[in-house]
């Protein structure tokens, strides 16, 4: 989980870095023994998984390191019987050419306000 952390700390601004899933919801990619990426299926329930935490590092980018990852979240959810996969991501082209489509088409970020803002 150390090289997993210390993967994921390369994006501070594109990653959430706390609450990770557990150890065992994770697929890795190592060359030379040595950890070049990171992806997690999350699973909810039945209906849903989440991909999440996905990272490569700089030097094995457009290796097609990241595509395999998620190849591989979606196989795993595909054997548990998950009937959808979804990322929440800014990535919005990388994935969608491996088939994951925004809903109805339409990007919709909403928001709840739990306390008044002071003005």
């Amino acid at each position: 989980m150390a090289g997993i952390r210390s993967l994921i700390r390369l994006y501070p601004k594109q990653l959430v870095q706390q609450d990770l899933p557990r150890v065992s919801s994770f697929f890795i990619a190592c060359s030379g023994g040595r950890l070049v990426g990171c992806c997690a299926l999350q699973i909810y329930s039945k209906r849903m998984a989440e991909v999440r935490s996905l990272a490569v590092h700089p030097d094995f980018r457009e290796a097609g390191v990241a595509s395999r990852l998620v190849q591989c979240c979606i196989e795993r959810a595909k054997q548990r019987g998950i009937k959808e996969v979804f990322a929440v991501t800014s990535a919005t082209s990388f994935f969608g050419r491996l088939g994951f489509v925004t809903f109805r088409r339409e990007k919709t970020a909403m928001f709840y306000e739990l306390a008044p803002m002071l003005e």
